[in-house]
């Protein structure tokens, strides 16, 4: 999957600038993931997409219409669901807050899981706004309609949790 996707890249048939096109937008299923192993165990259920549908949501939130949010819904069945929103950035919708992201272990475990950082995250400079940076924002499971909050402690400033879209 992994060469049918750089193939796919290379072949520059895409969407130009994919990151701030307005084909981005909307509900997109998660077929395939390359960072499965860099999660922590919880995540790799999350992002596991040969056992549960999951979709990823790419909208403007409804409060603010200069805020770019992405959603990653992971469907349990039909009533139950873990969704995570993170606060996304672009060029189009810069993220004031959104710095770069570092490595994280605690006692060189990665118990929160994280996903590639230094040289390996930075964007390609030759596909300008092919990537979505985002910073998780807040979490919930929801069972059958009894929610209860995802244990991650997002918004603190040591711990925040990066991620990004290519």
């Amino acid at each position: 999957i992994d060469q049918l996707v750089r193939d796919l890249e290379n072949s520059r048939l895409g969407v130009e600038r994919a990151a701030i096109a307005d084909e981005v937008f909307g509900k997109w299923r998660l077929v395939h993931t390359s960072n499965a192993d860099t999660a922590s165990p919880i995540q790799r259920k999350a992002v596991d997409a040969s056992k549960y549908d999951i979709y990823q949501n790419i909208e403007l939130a409804e409060e603010d219409d200069s805020t770019l949010i992405v959603s990653q819904v992971v469907k349990f069945g039909p009533e139950s669901q873990l969704k995570v929103d993170a606060l996304a950035s672009t060029s189009a919708y810069p993220l004031a807050e959104f710095t770069e992201r570092k490595s994280s272990t605690t006692l060189g475990l990665n118990i929160l899981g994280i996903s590639l950082v230094g040289e390996e995250a930075k964007p390609d400079p030759t596909r300008p706004d092919s990537r979505i940076d985002f910073v998780f924002d807040s979490g919930t499971f929801d069972f059958r309609g009894t929610k209860i909050p995802y244990p991650v402690p997002f918004r603190l400033p040591l711990l925040s949790k990066r991620g990004g879209i290519a």
